[in-house]
């Protein structure tokens, strides 16, 4: 297995992937097939754009070239919030899964994170009843700091999303 950075020649790769998992787990994604299928090839292409400055990175775990896992982080450009990142879009292909990839993901964005100058905090959500992504995150290091209901519309209903922070400077304890 390799975790590694996405680059612009994933981007059909990463859209393949990310429509899969909207697919499968609609209660997982805000985002949805419907809604992202028709983006241009652009808009993917500027999840993984190459460099340094990059307002949103991706990282991939992959098996044999076969993308596996991806998490994203998206940077804040406003000056009063540069200081902050957002990790999004966390999905591991059911065949992967309980094999210690999101784990590896996530402490790979949190590095990418600690690379960037002035980023001190990332926060992410996930859905409240979603106990293993919870976990995931309890272990490497995020605390709850809120619930938000009816944050997401669904066809049947609606799911509150748990608000998760963890401060890049503070002791590590744990895994990441």
């Amino acid at each position: 297995m390799q975790i590694r950075r996405l680059m612009s020649s994933d981007a059909t790769a990463y859209r393949e992937f990310m429509l899969e998992g909207y697919a499968l787990h609609p209660v997982a994604f805000t985002a949805s097939v419907a809604e992202r299928e028709p983006f241009p090839m652009t808009w993917w292409e500027g999840r993984v754009k190459d460099g340094d400055e990059a307002e949103e990175i991706v990282v991939g775990c992959f098996d044999e070239g076969r993308l596996v896992g991806v998490a994203g982080l998206s940077f804040e450009q406003r000056p009063k919030m540069r200081h902050k990142a957002l990790l999004y879009g966390m999905y591991v292909h059911a065949d992967y899964t309980q094999q210690g990839i999101g784990q590896r993901l996530v402490v790979a964005v949190l590095d990418q994170a600690r690379q960037r100058d002035g980023v001190r905090t990332v926060s992410l959500t996930v859905t409240e009843g979603n106990r293993e992504a919870e976990a995931l995150y309890l272990r490497c290091g995020f605390a709850r700091y809120g619930v938000e209901p009816m944050a997401v519309a669904l066809d049947d209903g609606f799911a509150a999303k748990i608000h998760m922070w963890l401060d890049l400077q503070a002791p590590r304890s744990g895994a990441a």
